[in-house]
């Protein structure tokens, strides 16, 4: 399995978790989701009171110069480790 296509079936497969992941993973998932898609952070940082969009803004901004092949090895390897703990549903 190529690269992207293990990329994409994580995608999917993290839609099929046994449970909600953590605050934390979720921020996590989505800055490296959009690192592997969009490249560095290209946006401005959301108002103060976004206090949602400017913490996943802030999970983003925080992997600039990260290689989309990086983010996206790095993202596989986040599914796979959220799918040992909670499993994914039948």
């Amino acid at each position: 399995m190529s690269d992207v296509q293990e990329f994409n079936k994580a995608a999917e497969d993290v839609k099929n978790l046994n449970s909600t992941p953590s605050d934390n993973d979720l921020l996590e998932l989505y800055g490296l989701f959009k690192q592997a898609n969009v490249g560095d952070c290209n946006t401005d940082k959301p108002g103060f009171l976004d206090f949602k969009g400017k913490a996943k803004w802030e999970a983003w901004n925080k992997l600039k110069g990260m290689t989309n092949g990086d983010a996206q090895t790095a993202y596989v390897e986040k599914v796979k480790s959220l799918i040992a703990t909670v499993g994914l549903k039948a």
